[in-house]
């Protein structure tokens, strides 16, 4: 799902003439709407009117021309209320130190934040890479085209559900899989980090 694969699908869809509407407000609404549906499976609260949101409102509500800013999004766990998600998307310049910094600066209530989703458009140099190491919650990092389509809703994909920790423990129970063995299939899985279900359900956020 490469940049010139997914421009290529977008470019060839009906949906980005809808009204007369731009390429660039397609791939907003898309990459949104993934998000949404990732934060809900992941357990957090999101409004049915913003899962259920056409492309039609999505440019009547936001423009042809969005605003980056008001595309965030601090939605909280159901759990847990207290603790927030936000999300980010960055411009089309290549990020640097200065930016990151920038945005950490307007975040409020810091200590609420159980994480931070960033939704590049451009590249992240190094030196703002290694800033974002030092933010105090756990931050993810996606390209905008890696969210244009949902992979877990597609239709030959099995369904996949994160497990809770008794559910993991009984799991391994009935499949007489010790803790070694369990501790090495988590390393494995978090040299993949880049794959996408991995991404999707923030592995290592699991119990």
């Amino acid at each position: 799902m490469g940049g010139s694969g997914g421009d290529e699908c977008i470019t060839r869809s009906s949906h980005v003439m809808e009204g007369g509407g731009s390429l660039e407000s397609y791939r907003y609404y898309l990459s949104r709407r993934t998000v949404l549906q990732m934060l809900n499976d992941r357990g957090y609260a999101v409004p049915n009117s913003e899962l259920t949101r056409s492309l039609t409102e999505f440019r009547f509500t936001f423009g042809d021309k969005s605003d980056l800013e008001s595309l965030r999004l601090c939605l909280p766990l159901r759990s847990n209320p207290s603790k927030k998600m936000m999300v980010v998307y960055l411009g089309t310049e290549e990020i640097r130190t200065q930016a990151i910094r920038g945005l950490y600066g307007q975040i409020l209530n810091k200590e609420a934040l159980h994480g931070l989703i960033l939704i590049l458009q451009s590249n992240m140099n190094t030196f703002a890479r290694k800033e974002v190491l030092k933010f105090p919650f756990k931050v993810e990092i996606f390209h905008i085209t890696d969210l244009l389509v949902n992979v877990t809703k597609h239709i030959l994909q099995p369904k996949h559900e994160v497990l809770s920790a008794g559910e993991r423990d009984k799991l391994l129970k009935k499949y007489k899989i010790e803790g070694k063995q369990n501790a090495g299939c988590r390393k494995g899985k978090r040299k993949q980090r880049s794959d996408q279900f991995v991404g999707f359900f923030a592995y290592s956020n699991w119990p």
